[in-house]
């Protein structure tokens, strides 16, 4: 029979909630491709729709589907954000950044602090006087940190799928079900949390896992309507209609997770952001799950499995840290299942599980402060952190300090930057002076595991210094094409001929594939004739053109030229829009009025 859920309240629970809080909510960080996709699709749906052509028109991150433009996420996040955006009367379309950091509180912020209670709680359970420590752990030294103020999903996945994880613990399946089918709304890759629950929960017996199967319909159905209506098929997900330079890669394996390969598993332990150099503590969370599998063994089983699962996906997808991160970033959701390895770890050994959280929340902490701001750190932010030593307030971790909430108030970036440090270390002394003291000969297994560990962590460390043996790899940038147009008057009489040229620019130095150039004409206006290219099989279309032009030379321009007539009965202003795009990403849409007159 499965040992009851372990849940107590941790020592000064509140005051580290509200440190922790502090530490990692304060920040106030740069509005990115996350924060456009799904405000976008926020928008949209205050509006009863669910495309936002105008306002995905320049992001990065989006999908195409006939002739709309949709975000390319999950869609959960972006509708748990509109209560939000409605109480701060978001702009989805001209963004700022308070607003935007409220939205971002209200949703992963909430997220964030839910995980860390969760945590908090089944630590102290399985770990009398750990909880407190596990905690700032996980909430201070795990990627955790860097995203609970932010737009990705993976905060809000993580608490979804860990709090249905609590729930099937304590035998509310059909609760747990339904947080799973919350986190799987809110990420994909939740869905791997999913299955190993439904397999947990199993072994009690069918009628268990139907109350599991109908708690996780609500999420999936929501998840099945919005792609039946925005992609036409339940079936069809948002990644698959991925509209930018990066389809290539999306479109390889699943989504772009392919088989795990040598580089990514360097890039998840060992890389700039490698767990073992910014998060050492986990290292002791992994001892941690088997000293937990002597008690709780199925347990500490779903922990392990779920922590597998994400590292798979996280060595296996083609950009490992997800472009501009502080970190593997798509292992989050693992972090809260890992953590309670990290309790029974403090429980064994507090001493030394102390110095890796330690080692862990000094990094941590400073990624939280500058890596939206400043993502290129040279080597790693252990030596952006001994150049301040040096380099003072002209370091790279200081003249990189990403905004705060604290500046609305007064403080300067620095002054709300030792707030955050000062709080992050006051979770610190609260947190860990309240462990065990443990009183057992040390066995030579242990003195083994922590001569292993501390081994394990120095190599990485010592690699990700010296960028050996992989320096950064990056995947080419999406082409961008520039477009320019210019018409021979823009007043003009019905019956009048106006005379565009379009030019599109390649400035970068590779060639760009699957160029077109698309024109949109208003009714009040004809094409006359087809248009002129300089390069490619032509144009198809009369009111919305679509200009093959096959691919763009690097740094190379060209035009195409075409005439429309001004029709009699037009409305007084008359516009032409052309856009082009470039492996399926687009950037800019020039316009020109014409101003029509009586004749």
């Amino acid at each position: 029979m499965t040992p009851a859920l372990p849940w107590r309240r941790p020592r000064h629970e509140l005051a580290l909630l509200a440190l922790v809080a502090l530490a990692v909510l304060s920040p106030v960080h740069a509005i990115g491709a996350q924060d456009t996709t799904r405000l976008c699709l926020t928008g949209a749906l205050e509006h009863a729709h669910l495309s936002a052509d105008s306002c995905l028109a320049w992001a990065l991150d989006k999908s195409q589907h006939g002739r709309h433009l949709y975000s390319d996420k999950a869609p959960g996040l972006s509708l748990l954000a509109v209560p939000a955006a409605e109480a701060v009367r978001l702009d989805s379309e001209h963004l700022d950044d308070a607003r935007v950091w409220a939205v971002r509180l209200l949703t992963s912020g909430i997220a964030f602090l839910v995980l860390a209670f969760l945590v908090g709680r089944v630590g102290e359970g399985l770990a009398p006087g750990c909880g407190g420590a596990t905690l700032v752990a996980c909430s201070l030294g795990t990627l955790v940190a860097p995203f609970a103020a932010t737009s990705f999903s993976h905060v809000p996945a993580a608490s979804l799928g860990f709090a249905a994880f609590v729930l099937a613990w304590s035998r509310r399946h059909a609760l747990a079900g339904l947080a799973a089918g919350g986190a799987v709304l809110v990420e994909y890759q939740a869905a791997a949390i999913v299955l190993v629950l439904a397999v947990y929960v199993a072994f009690r017996g069918l009628r268990r896992v139907g109350a599991y199967a109908l708690g996780v319909v609500p999420g999936v159905a929501l998840l099945l309507a919005y792609d039946t209506l925005a992609f036409g098929a339940p079936w069809h997900l948002s990644y698959r209609y991925i509209a930018n330079g990066y389809v290539f890669f999306q479109n390889r394996g699943v989504f772009g997770v392919d088989t795990p390969s040598a580089y990514g598993t360097y890039q998840l332990l060992a890389g700039a952001g490698g767990l073992l150099v910014i998060s050492p503590v986990l290292v002791a969370a992994v001892w941690g799950l088997v000293l937990l599998g002597r008690t709780y063994p199925r347990e500490a089983l779903v922990c392990a499995a779920v922590t597998l699962v994400f590292a798979a996906i996280e060595i296996g997808y083609f950009l490992p840290y997800g472009g501009i991160s502080p970190g593997p970033r798509f292992f989050v959701p693992a972090l809260p299942f890992l953590a309670l390895g990290v309790a029974a770890a403090f429980r064994r050994a507090p001493a030394a599980t102390s110095v890796l959280a330690v080692l862990s929340v000094v990094p941590t902490v400073a990624l939280t402060l500058v890596w939206s701001t400043s993502p290129h750190l040279h080597r790693t932010v252990w030596w952006e952190l001994a150049r301040v030593v040096g380099h003072g307030e002209h370091s790279r971790l200081v003249t990189g300090l990403t905004g705060n909430a604290l500046g609305w108030v007064g403080a300067g970036r620095i002054a709300a930057a030792a707030v955050v440090a000062l709080a992050a270390a006051a979770a610190v002394v609260l947190g860990l002076p309240g462990l065990p003291r443990v009183r057992h000969a040390r066995s030579r297994g242990a003195v083994f595991a922590a001569a292993a560990s501390v081994a394990a962590v120095a190599v990485a460390d010592a690699s990700a210094l010296a960028e050996y043996p992989y320096t950064t790899r990056s995947v080419p940038p999406p082409p961008l094409l520039f477009t320019t147009l210019g018409a021979s008057k823009t007043d003009a009489l019905p019956g009048d001929e106006v005379d565009f040229t379009a030019s599109v620019e390649n400035p970068q130095p590779t060639d760009a594939g699957d160029a077109v150039l698309h024109v949109a004409l208003s009714p009040g206006l004809r094409l006359l004739g087809a248009p002129a290219v300089e390069r490619g099989p032509g144009c198809a279309g009369t009111s919305e053109l679509a200009c093959n032009l096959e691919f763009m030379p690097a740094r190379q321009t060209t035009a195409v030229r075409f005439g429309v007539r001004v029709l009699p009965g037009a409305a007084a202003e008359q516009t032409v829009t052309a856009w082009s795009s470039a492996e399926g990403f687009t950037r800019g849409r020039p316009r020109v009025t014409i101003r029509t007159g009586s004749s």
